[in-house]
């Protein structure tokens, strides 16, 4: 059948090593999955079941490009994350092979329009004008497994303008990469090129225009971004 409209075009990440792009489907983020980070926004960090909410595909921002502070909010945070691509997908996935559909991981920063996320939380409305705008997920380029394994620990960090903000480390994730997909799968039935974001450490805070965030996970891969 022919389209009415010209298709949107295919969001493509780059892959570490290659000359070939990661075609992205769908984006989930997994919330509050770092117990200092639950504390610091009021929450208890004990072991609940994960929620998820999703950003869309076209707005993960590639590497190298700036982060245009966006309409609506006078507070955007940043939250680095651990980004895990998915190879294969299905629904019911077991955590003892959840590791086989991971084709890579990389780097990203979940940016927040924290002032809206804070009426909607008030109001018991979704986030999504928070969470989902233009530009709102920059992310590196993607490790494969086949270069690195599966990191179940590793530094991740974050500075504005040369500052450490962010710091923590990946074994401190209340849910861990496989638990997350298996969890996820049960919801939602998953498939090759999702993204899963799996949440951040504590020391999450305000950009301004003119700041550059960096921001990195030791053995996988770092990002900067100027914010205009």
């Amino acid at each position: 059948m022919q389209t009415a409209l010209t298709p949107p075009p295919l969001i493509l990440l780059p892959i570490s090593g290659s000359s070939v792009g990661f075609p992205v489907r769908r984006v989930y983020c997994v919330g509050r999955n770092y117990a200092a980070h639950a504390r610091e926004m009021g929450h208890d960090p004990d072991r609940e079941a994960p929620f998820f909410f999703q950003k869309n595909a076209d707005n993960l921002l590639p590497p190298g490009e700036n982060f245009p502070y966006p309409t609506r909010s006078s507070d955007v945070h940043h939250e680095v994350e651990l980004v895990v691509a998915m190879r294969t997908g299905g629904a019911d996935i077991p955590v003892s092979e959840a590791a086989d559909h991971i084709f890579g991981y990389g780097v990203g920063i979940d940016f927040t329009r924290r002032d809206l996320q804070a009426e909607a939380k008030k109001a018991g409305k979704p986030w999504t004008a928070a969470k989902a705008f233009e530009h709102s997920a920059p992310v590196s380029a993607i490790v494969p497994v086949t270069a690195i394994g599966h990191p179940a620990s590793g530094n991740i960090w974050l500075k504005v303008n040369g500052e450490l903000r962010q710091q923590g480390d990946l074994d401190q994730m209340i849910w861990k990469v496989p638990e997350i997909i298996a969890e996820l799968s049960r919801l939602f039935t998953l498939a090759p090129g999702d993204i899963i974001m799996t949440g951040t450490p504590s020391g999450v805070g305000p950009v301004t225009q003119g700041d550059v965030v960096a921001c990195g996970i030791d053995g996988i891969g770092a990002i900067s971004v100027n914010i205009v």
